[in-house]
């Protein structure tokens, strides 16, 4: 863990160098190899030849939905942490990404199979909110400690969701490959409209998990002690609900839900920058893009004849790190 101010600092512009390095080797390498020359005259002088117009219209946005998906779990993930104190927290906790799916499932079997991607985007962004807040309600009903009443509230509608869905696609299998794509967490396929419609709803969510960052800090040392020091934890534990649908929402509606990301990278910011979420929460949004950037540049380059989904990626990568989490949880 970094001590001085100054080398988080330099770790953390080190970072960002890092990922700016990685968004230009994913657009520049992967199916098709192209030039750093190449890609400067598609971004000032676009010709509309064939290489400029793959780089513009799918290896660009897919570098920064990549950058801005990955960052948005990180922050979620390092808050949801946070918030319930539990180390093995992620965003799917809040139901979220079954919620997504659901919904897409429900709009792709009964209403349309050929609605276009950017309602899918906006079907599964409103899945998602709605179960959260299905979650978050529940989870403040009854007694006893209201951190453990919404993790179990999670995953019992979660499951409930879950079930939902594979009932709905074994009834109407036709749609069962568009389904299982949304399943698995892809960002193949998507464009700049699709990252527009959602980047402002991540961004401001960013923002204000950054600017509430110093309550997260009391809150996370317990509700008891973060009442004791003044704090008002049924507003912080409020936004903290909003923030994580804002950005969980927006990245599983653009991307399907991409596990491990969010349980992943919070531990390996607060390993470099410690427990204060002043530094965790930028760290997360910075390293949570670089982890989602190299592993699509990766799995794009060790299976070029094939088009790995990235949450398959990332959960390959985020199996041994969980195991190990656990593992050492228990001990």
């Amino acid at each position: 863990m970094l001590q001085s101010r100054s080398s988080k600092l330099l770790c953390f512009l080190l970072s960002i160098v890092f990922l700016i390095f990685g968004v230009i080797c994913n657009i520049l390498y992967g199916y098709h190899t192209y030039s750093l020359a190449t890609l400067i005259e598609a971004l000032f002088h676009f010709n509309g030849s064939k290489a400029h117009i793959t780089i513009m219209t799918i290896n660009i946005p897919r570098a920064l939905i990549a950058v801005s998906v990955g960052g948005s779990l990180a922050v979620a993930g390092a808050i949801m942490q946070a918030f319930t104190r539990n180390p093995l927290a992620s965003p799917s906790i809040f139901g979220i990404n079954a919620g997504a799916v659901l919904f897409i499932t429900i709009a792709l079997s009964f209403i349309d199979s050929a609605l276009p991607l950017l309602t899918l985007v906006w079907v599964g962004f409103f899945g998602a909110a709605l179960t959260a807040l299905l979650v978050y309600i529940v989870g403040l009903l009854g007694r006893g400690e209201t951190n453990l009443r919404i993790v179990l509230a999670g995953a019992a509608i979660a499951a409930f969701c879950s079930s939902l869905t594979s009932i709905i696609s074994l009834i109407k299998n036709e749609n069962m490959d568009t389904v299982l794509f949304w399943l698995v967490g892809s960002i193949a396929g998507r464009d700049m409209e699709h990252l527009l419609s959602v980047l402002p709803y991540m961004m401001i969510a960013i923002i204000a998990a950054f600017l509430i960052s110093g309550s997260v800090n009391v809150l996370s040392m317990g509700e008891d002690v973060a009442k004791g020091l003044g704090q008002r934890t049924a507003l912080i534990k409020g936004l903290i609900a909003v923030i994580v649908v804002l950005l969980a929402g927006a990245s599983v509606s653009i991307a399907g839900p991409i596990g491990f990301v969010g349980l992943v990278v919070p531990h390996i910011s607060r390993f470099i920058a410690g427990l204060d979420y002043r530094w965790v929460i930028p760290y997360c949004a910075i390293l949570g893009g670089n982890l989602l950037i190299y592993a699509d540049l990766v799995s794009r380059l060790l299976l070029s004849s094939a088009n790995l989904p990235i949450g398959v990626a990332t959960a390959i990568m985020g199996v041994p790190f969980f195991v190990y989490l656990a593992r050492k949880r228990i001990s």
